[in-house]
């Protein structure tokens, strides 16, 4: 691996538990004004507080939070993004350049490819550049891998995120988010299908803290590398608590019973 690149993956993923914890906080590029997102300086210090690896965000709002209480917490930039208004929000194109987020002092950037959408060729393309570009400066890409388009019926269907988490690592990415599949089993065989972390995306926010830790737990059995959740953190009433909660399962290995135990959820 670049020289470069290893040292900025080590902002992203912890060097003892070789996992991360990542809250992403791209979402109003898509869905405008977002509960939770307000004020990105307090939630970002928050999720700091609690633990989290790296947050995610659009280049536009890098400065309007990141960092800006002191706590040491990795940057990755988003690159790609389309609005909920947009003719088809599946086709996400390129807003920001890697040699941008560079500049802005992004430890690693992200990507978002929908597979299976009407514009997955162009997709492909962009990622293609921005690899490219990855490769040349020496920082680490994410990338966001979702089956995802008119034919795709569940999103979750192990066959569907198998060939998606297969096809960032092939593009050569250095790390995927995509869904998690709802059994160790199945999660296990994609993980292992592939030589770069894969970390699983929140969704909607779950119904019950047990539901949430339960998935966490179980993606991490299956040989996953931590968590990309977003809204499930940020509209949580306490992000700090969550966080470090998540961090007891993702980096420490504890079961879901410890954690609610320790940390009192409903």
């Amino acid at each position: 691996m670049n020289l470069g690149k290893k040292i900025r993956i080590e902002r992203i993923i912890d060097r003892k538990s070789r996992r991360t914890i990542i809250i992403p906080m791209d979402h109003g590029l898509t869905l405008g004004p977002v509960k939770g997102l307000s004020n990105m300086a307090d939630v970002v210090d928050k999720v700091a507080k609690g633990g989290a690896n790296a947050v995610l965000e659009h280049s536009g709002m890098v400065g309007a939070g990141h960092r800006e209480y002191g706590r040491d917490i990795g940057l990755i930039i988003h690159l790609s993004g389309a609005t909920k208004l947009a003719p088809d929000p599946n086709k996400k194109v390129l807003v920001c350049s890697v040699e941008r987020a560079l500049k802005m002092g992004a430890d690693a950037v992200s990507i978002h490819i929908n597979i299976g959408a009407n514009d997955e060729p162009e997709m492909l393309i962009d990622a293609h550049c921005v690899v490219e570009s990855c490769r040349e400066w020496g920082i680490p890409l994410l990338a966001m891998m979702y089956p995802r388009g008119e034919e795709i019926e569940d999103e979750n269907d192990p066959e569907y995120v198998g060939i998606a988490v297969r096809v960032g690592a092939e593009l050569g990415a250095d790390m995927v988010k995509t869904n998690y599949t709802g059994d160790i089993d199945s999660f296990k065989y994609i993980v292992d299908s592939v030589p770069i972390p894969v970390i699983i995306a929140g969704g909607p926010k779950t119904n019950t803290m047990r539901d949430l830790f339960q998935m966490v737990y179980d993606s991490i059995q299956a040989g996953g590398a931590g968590v990309a959740f977003g809204r499930n953190v940020f509209q949580s009433e306490n992000p700090t608590k969550l966080v470090s909660a998540l961090s007891k399962i993702v980096h420490k290995g504890y079961s879901v019973d410890e954690v609610l135990k320790e940390f009192k959820f409903d």
